[in-house]
């Protein structure tokens, strides 16, 4: 029996989609990743019980957070993003968790740079809070160690892909990481928005929006770019399509960012049919009810869908294009500079 909700929202369930296609399911992944990162703080003394944690957020990792803090003990300050919405607002005021929700932009990287410089006018006021930095503190993989020897339990040693969104780069570039001390060659796809700096796509908008929660405008000190073997760059239109169909076909409702990896994870696993392909589903699809569910007319037929295949981050183009990145180090503009990364934490 769990001791605490927190530990059954990020305890993750493994789906079988079809031969040689496995569905790593989450009802909130961040919560495994927050949760992991408090405890170790704790153990290490880092924060006490009393303290209050602080981070900017766009909702998923607010509410991770959330329960971390309502776990353990601390208090909880959120800078949030435009996008968080009523249903997660409500949600942290009765945790008591406190947020203060950025105004209104279009523009993501106002957004973004706008959270971090009220996070740092905060920490100037009260020095005693403690920073969470969930892009960059690798603080955040300690929770993937457990699922992937729940996947390596489950699964064996069978020749492994691993698909999924990179985002912080806590979650896909953390579990392959694991993943890699037992069978290293498993192979690692990470997803991404057009539109995100993080591997070179930021020059290509996409019309409609970015896929939230695996892109980015501003670099992000724990993505580990040459753990990366290929990277797939969806499109708003492209990931309703695979949302859609893996409702339809499999009955598994999950987020945007999920119909973007099934769509990579179908496409690699017939690429190379001897390796077993596992992708992440990193939440549900409740968010998406109306601007995707509703819109499940629109979805084309996913196997009339095919990525553009190019050897450089010049040649993108939507709505789905595909590289092998062969652990390239980060472009220039993700590269995050020194005083950005936090103070290393005994791990």
């Amino acid at each position: 029996m769990d001791d605490h909700v927190s530990q059954a929202v990020g305890r993750p369930d493994l789906v079988r989609l079809d031969e040689r296609l496995i569905c790593l399911r989450f009802e909130t992944m961040k919560v495994l990743s927050a949760d992991a990162a408090v405890a170790h703080l704790l153990e290490t003394g880092v924060v006490a019980r009393g303290d209050t944690l602080l981070d900017s957020s766009s909702g998923i990792y607010a509410y991770a957070l959330a329960l971390a803090c309502h776990r353990h003990g601390l208090r909880c300050h959120i800078v949030g993003s435009t996008t968080v919405d009523a249903a997660v607002r409500t949600q942290l005021a009765v945790l008591g968790a406190h947020l203060e929700q950025m105004p209104p932009s279009d523009d993501l990287k106002l957004d973004q740079n706008r959270r971090v410089a009220r996070i740092r006018a905060l920490l100037a006021e009260n020095p005693r809070l403690h920073w969470m930095r969930q892009y960059h503190d690798d603080v955040h993989h300690l929770g993937y160690r457990a699922v992937a020897e729940t996947v390596r339990a489950s699964l064996g040693d069978v020749p492994l892909t691993v698909v999924g969104g990179v985002g912080s780069g806590a979650s896909t570039g953390a579990l392959a990481g694991y993943l890699r001390r037992d069978v290293p060659d498993t192979r690692l796809v990470g997803v991404q928005p057009f539109g995100s700096i993080t591997f070179g796509s930021e020059h290509v908008s996409d019309p409609e929006i970015i896929i939230a929660g695996i892109g980015s405008s501003i670099p992000f000190g724990n993505v580990v770019h040459s753990r990366y073997d290929v990277v797939h760059w969806t499109g708003f239109h492209a990931a309703l399509s695979g949302s859609v169909d893996l409702l339809r076909r499999h009955a598994v409702f999950a987020g945007l960012s999920t119909g973007a990896g099934y769509l990579a994870a179908r496409w690699e696993r017939r690429r190379d049919p001897e390796r077993t392909v596992l992708v992440i589903a990193a939440d549900t699809g409740h968010r998406y009810v109306d601007t995707v569910f509703a819109r499940h007319a629109e979805a084309e037929p996913i196997d009339s869908l095919a990525p553009h295949e190019v050897s450089g981050t010049d040649e993108l183009a939507l709505p789905w294009s595909r590289m092998e990145w062969a652990a390239a180090p980060a472009p220039p503009a993700a590269r995050v500079s020194p005083e950005d990364m936090p103070a290393p934490v005994a791990r």
